[in-house]
């Protein structure tokens, strides 16, 4: 399982909107999206892949990290694997 981070997005972005952005981009549709709404104006979402691994997100985290969309500069991250302990 892999998680990608996205920060800076519009806080009414609807999940359809983000699938056909990285659609886009050649990233796959991923399984569950949460809402972190952040402090100030710089909302972000956490997108979980249950079948992609954290190093394989990271080929695709080039293609979309500081894209100009829907009016703000977008910052993607991998989330790092966590410890089942």
């Amino acid at each position: 399982m892999g998680e990608l981070w996205i920060g800076n997005v519009e806080a009414d972005v609807t999940p359809e909107e983000i699938k056909a952005f990285l659609g886009k981009y050649g990233l796959p549709p991923f399984d569950a999206i949460q809402y972190v709404p952040g402090s100030g104006d710089r909302p972000a979402v956490i997108l979980t892949y249950e079948n992609i691994d954290a190093d394989t997100l990271r080929t695709f985290q080039p293609r979309i990290h500081n894209l100009f969309w829907k009016n703000r500069s977008i910052v993607v991250q991998v989330v790092p694997t966590r410890s089942e302990n």
